[in-house]
């Protein structure tokens, strides 16, 4: 037997009301629409769910029992019109974004954790790889956002990029090496140190020899090889070795053991920012924690650290 959910509802209202003019005040309708439901209800469940004292009609145990059920009704709608409207606003869903292992670190962890904070219905999803998995994850549907660089961004897979900041590429060693005594670096300087490079592939080691070669430095010894962030934070910290490393997304690591040299060229230009599939709606939840990362950004002192003029949230 199939009954109106609303009719349940109302009955609800009824009874905790203790009057059909009571309920049909709190419901929005007038009292002799109300008794017309309820009788449909009663007519369609072939039994009474009221029994008459004088005036006063009052709930049997049949009445009773499918009024908890219209009450279930009720509560289950409430919270469905809370969730849609938390929804509309971006504080309840899902936020599934992607980054690299630098850009996840210290970058997006404070806003990510403001986000989490005051969101506490959002169910979060943080996943890290290199730009070739990220883009795979961002084309699959794994994720909805990435946060990495521009070249990720290919307009021919219809990914769009929005730019959140510079993040430039810049040349590292430890506090206290030999160059940074150094007022002005030429690229002789730079040929003559023992280098950290990143793996053979990387966007990271392709644009550092890129750039190099663009300086005028002719060859670079290569010392040590590593994919690992980690070992090249710790290596270079304790040797005389240099690297090249994005500059704002890297500062938060440097403390006092490391530095970054003065040397720059145009080509360690290295725009970051939001990477999304093209051609869909913009999700709610995403661009929310977007508004709050950069909330954090307008606040960082880092001056290496600088925006575009007017950037958008995806």
């Amino acid at each position: 037997m199939k009954l109106d959910p609303r009719h349940l509802a109302q009955l609800s209202v009824v009874v905790e009301a203790g009057s059909f003019q009571s309920a049909a005040d709190r419901l929005g309708l007038t009292q002799p629409a109300l008794s017309r439901n309820m009788r449909t209800l009663e007519e369609r469940l072939g039994a009474a769910l009221f029994r008459r004292e004088g005036r006063r009609s009052i709930p049997n145990a049949l009445g009773l029992r499918l009024a908890r059920s219209g009450l279930a009704i009720r509560v289950a709608g409430d919270q469905a019109s809370v969730a849609a409207d938390e929804s509309v606003r971006g504080s309840v869903g899902e936020l599934r974004i992607g980054a690299p292992p630098i850009v996840a670190g210290r970058f997006l962890t404070g806003s990510l954790s403001a986000f989490i904070q005051q969101n506490p219905s959002c169910s979060v999803e943080l996943r890290t790889g290199l730009v070739h998995e990220l883009r795979t994850m961002l084309e699959r549907g794994q994720v909805d956002l990435v946060f990495g660089p521009q070249i990720l961004a290919d307009p021919a897979d219809n990914l769009e990029f929005v730019p959140l900041i510079d993040d430039r590429v810049g040349i590292l060693c430890r506090v206290g090496h030999p160059l940074t005594q150094r007022a002005t670096l030429m690229p002789s300087d730079l040929e003559e140190q023992a280098w950290l490079a990143h793996s053979r592939g990387s966007l990271l080691r392709q644009q550092t020899e890129a750039a190099m070669i663009a300086s005028g430095v002719r060859s670079v010894n290569i010392a040590c090889e590593t994919d690992s962030i980690r070992s090249v934070l710790e290596i270079v910290a304790e040797t005389d070795l240099v690297t090249t490393m994005p500059r704002a997304t890297m500062s938060p690591y440097l403390e006092d053991r490391l530095v970054f040299l003065t040397f720059d060229h145009p080509q360690f230009h290295r725009p970051l920012g939001v990477i999304r599939r093209g051609g869909e709606a913009h999700d709610m939840t995403g661009a929310l924690f977007v508004k709050t990362l950069n909330t954090f950004l307008q606040r960082s002192e880092d001056p290496l650290s600088f925006r575009p003029d007017s950037p958008k949230e995806p």
